[in-house]
């Protein structure tokens, strides 16, 4: 998404990782937006120009799937692609499947931009996804909107020959959905909301409770994933810098809840070191 992060990759040389710079893909409409839009809101805005980019870049292929960052797998997604294709259909999103003390619908939306799957025949919807984000994209709820993700709850009944909605909601995992679900039968997990903080802490969360067996299985060895990548990344030259926390995205009241933090640097496989 930017000029830093593609000569670090560069750099990295990494296995079956093509790169495209977003410089030469950006088109006029894009450039026009840029300006009155934060980072984040443009990195929404781009989101459904992204399988587009793919598409002209290769003519052979044929599913492009969007993947948010903070994904992390931890089984082969298999079985999401086996039931994409048994539907049929040529859009593939999935619930955020709120538990219900968590349940975000009406400011957030019902379904995640986290895993979105093209086929070229999905193009009638991601072309209107598209014409929606250069129109309004922004870290707000407004008028039933919210960033490029309330778009969304429209597509089953705007589009119902195309998208398909995954039915195996266990699946996929995140903060606010990981107390309804068995955590061992997730593919992925969503790590929304953790932020890498100065001083080698890590947020883990503003205010969803997040089980014990859930930290010491799936946060750890993440974190652990992630303290590799960063001494890999400064191997490269790359200099660390804070994250931003979570801007308008929830209730302010929610944000007054004490934080979780933990350590990069005293995570093991027995301990992790609480703050």
């Amino acid at each position: 998404m930017d000029n830093n992060a593609h000569d670090v990759l560069l750099k990295l040389n990494l296995p079956n990782v093509k790169l495209l710079e977003l410089s030469k893909f950006e088109t006029d409409e894009l450039r026009q937006v840029k300006p009155s839009r934060t980072k984040g809101e443009y990195c929404w805005t781009l989101t459904p120009f992204t399988p587009k980019f793919v598409f002209q870049e290769d003519s052979t292929i044929s599913r492009v799937t969007y993947l948010d960052a903070d994904v992390w797998f931890r089984k082969s997604p298999t079985p999401i692609f086996q039931e994409f294709d048994a539907s049929g259909k040529n859009v593939l999103i999935t619930d955020h499947a709120y538990a219900p003390e968590n349940d975000f619908s009406v400011t957030s939306g019902q379904f995640c931009v986290q895993f979105i799957v093209f086929t070229k025949k999905g193009e009638l919807v991601r072309k209107w996804w598209e014409e929606r984000c250069i129109e309004w994209c922004f870290s707000r709820f407004e008028d039933g909107k919210f960033g490029d993700q309330k778009y969304l709850d429209l597509w089953p009944d705007k589009f119902p020959e195309h998208v398909h909605i995954l039915l195996q909601k266990e699946l996929t995992l995140a903060p606010w959905n990981v107390a309804r679900f068995p955590y061992g039968q997730a593919i992925f997990y969503h790590f929304h909301g953790l932020r890498l903080l100065e001083k080698k802490k890590v947020k883990i969360t503003s205010f969803y409770k997040i089980p014990n067996v859930v930290m010491d299985n799936v946060y750890q060895p993440y974190l652990n994933d992630l303290k590799q990548s960063v001494m890999t990344l400064k191997g490269q030259g790359w200099i660390f810098q804070k994250q931003a926390d979570l801007p308008n995205c929830f209730s302010l009241i929610k944000f007054t809840l004490k934080s979780i933090y933990y350590s990069l640097v005293s995570i093991s496989d027995s301990n992790i070191r609480r703050f």
